[in-house]
């Protein structure tokens, strides 16, 4: 049944103001437009609704992702603008300079001014 729909993801924030400050200077992501106590932002061909509530940051798993082409390019881009990226060392999970392969694939994960794990991922 929902198959032929779209799917948002949504964000928690515990400061709607500074996770607007970060997401713009940070990400470079501007809202197309506020409703309902948050924030709509586009990004490719999809959104994400960003909110405010107490809860925010405690998820302790990747909240939204991005698909990017250039891995590394993206992530040095975002380093310049200060987003610090996750390094990880785990008996069956390793990043090297922030990055992980997962299969074919590889990933890097960051968070946001709220505590938000986000990710990027490059398929092979």
């Amino acid at each position: 049944m929902l198959a032929s729909y779209n799917i948002r993801a949504v964000i928690a924030a515990s400061d709607i103001e500074r996770a607007r400050q970060w997401y713009a200077e940070k990400l470079e992501l501007h809202p197309i437009r506020e409703e309902a106590g948050g924030l709509f932002y586009a990004t490719g061909a999809s959104q994400f609704f960003l909110y405010e509530t107490r809860t925010a940051g405690t998820a302790q798993n990747t909240v939204a992702e991005w698909e990017v082409d250039d891995l590394e390019t993206v992530m040095a881009d975002l380093r310049a603008r200060g987003v610090v990226f996750e390094e990880y060392d785990f008996p069956d999970f390793k990043t090297v300079n922030g990055i992980a392969m997962l299969g074919s694939a590889r990933a890097a994960w960051f968070r946001d001014s709220e505590g938000n794990f986000l990710a990027l991922s490059q398929p092979a």
